[in-house]
């Protein structure tokens, strides 16, 4: 009778652990031992208990992290927007794209004509690319169908790419992404719709791990947004915001109103909204993919987010218009540059604070006992050249859910 599954020894381990300095390294070799799919001891190696193991691997001195986690994407939609990119380079304004049929609504209308099929296809080599990053979560948003039937396709799409993976997929339910054309110049209505049609099915279904919303002048107001919410938490599910992104519309405030998982972009939130989401205990997820897409030139309010102990998240946002980046690395080394946070605050970021962001902090995030066996194992001198280098494969392997992946 073997008493453990796997043991990885002479490793150098940063547990990530909430409260611990300096990555959360264990001083020394360390081991870890895995059972059933989750961690069952984790130490430095002088301190090893006796105990029979069926297969024992040396980690020869690899550092070991808890496998990342992508808490905000929307990479399962139709067609692409490279044209306008390069229309928007050749000096086009986003007003000209979309006045000739372009923008998100072209997005929509790819998305609507696309099978099930091709949306999973499009999708795959985008989750296996963040796969062979470390990743081992990923959140997946509809929000590109805006009717009933493709955002339930798009859901379900998200589902299926979790079966097919060794990557743990969470859906989320972002109808509220914009007002399709069907309703135009009657939000309201479309909320309705939502909350009335969608939202029950998709929760009878089982298809969303949570709701989200866009709170801003061109797509959600406040109290449309908070009539979503309302009947989310009504059938059980927890919330998240695009809040603040453009303008500052309140979008915080509300999220930690609401006791919302997460509230991301946050480029326009006050001190005020800061406050909101420390009391709402929301995670703060920045997204600096799209930042740069966008040329902009607000920056998230890090420095209040760090004086309010608010949990700040690291995400790619991969989506086709304001963030094609489908590198979770990509993403830790923009956060660093461009928002000015430390090696160490971003993989937190893409550990703990975004399984926190994703409810999901007692299950993986960290490197403890009684959570699951999501490692990542790395070719590197220090966990900080993770926010430091950027297209060199530093990954060794994976491991979820205590089975090895190779990248």
């Amino acid at each position: 009778m073997f008493d453990w599954d796997v043991l990885l020894t002479d490793a150098r381990v940063a547990t990530l652990r909430e409260g611990v300095a300096d990555y959360g390294v264990i001083p020394g070799p360390a081991a870890i031992a895995i059972s059933n799919g989750c961690i069952a001891w984790i130490g430095a190696q002088s301190e090893l208990p006796d105990k029979k193991t069926r297969q024992e691997r040396g980690m020869e001195n690899r550092w070991v992290t808890p496998a990342l986690i992508d808490c905000h994407t929307h990479l399962v939609f139709g067609g692409d927007r490279a044209a306008e990119f390069e229309q928007r380079l050749r000096g086009a304004s986003y007003e000209d794209i979309a006045r000739s049929g372009g923008g998100i609504m072209s997005t929509v209308r790819a998305t609507r004509e696309a099978s099930a099929d091709d949306l999973f296809d499009a999708a795959l080599p985008r989750v296996m690319a963040l796969a062979s990053e470390g990743v081992a979560t990923v959140e997946i948003k509809s929000g590109y169908g805006l009717d009933i039937e493709t955002e339930i396709r798009m859901l379900a799409v998200a589902r299926r790419l979790g079966d097919a993976t060794p990557v743990d997929v969470r859906t989320t339910l972002l109808a509220a992404h914009t007002v399709p054309p069907e309703f135009d110049g009657n939000a309201e209505a479309y909320i309705d719709q939502i909350c009335e049609e969608l939202l029950p099915r998709v929760a009878e279904d089982n298809l969303a791990d949570a709701v989200d919303a866009y709170c801003e002048s061109i797509a959600f107001s406040g109290p449309e947004v908070a009539k979503l919410f309302a009947a989310a938490q009504k059938m059980g599910l927890p919330v998240k915001l695009h809040a603040d992104q453009l303008s500052d519309g309140g979008g915080a405030e509300l999220a930690g109103r609401f006791g919302a998982l997460s509230a991301d972009h946050l480029e326009y939130t006050t001190q005020k909204g800061v406050r909101a989401l420390a009391d709402g205990n929301s995670v703060a997820v920045l997204l600096p993919g799209a930042f740069l897409t966008l040329g902009e030139t607000q920056l998230p309010p890090v420095l209040d987010l760090r004086e309010a102990d608010v949990p700040i998240a690291v995400a790619t946002d991969c989506n086709p218009g304001t963030s094609p980046i489908c590198s979770l690395r990509t993403a830790m080394m923009l956060a660093c540059r461009m928002f000015k946070l430390t090696p160490e605050e971003c993989l937190a970021g893409v550990t703990r604070n975004a399984a926190r962001a994703l409810g999901l902090l007692g299950d993986r995030g960290t490197l403890e006992p009684g959570k699951r066996a999501d490692l990542a194992i790395w070719d590197i001198s220090h966990p900080r050249e993770l926010a430091y280098w950027t297209g060199t494969p530093q990954l060794a392997e994976s491991i979820i859910g205590g089975h090895t992946t190779r990248p």
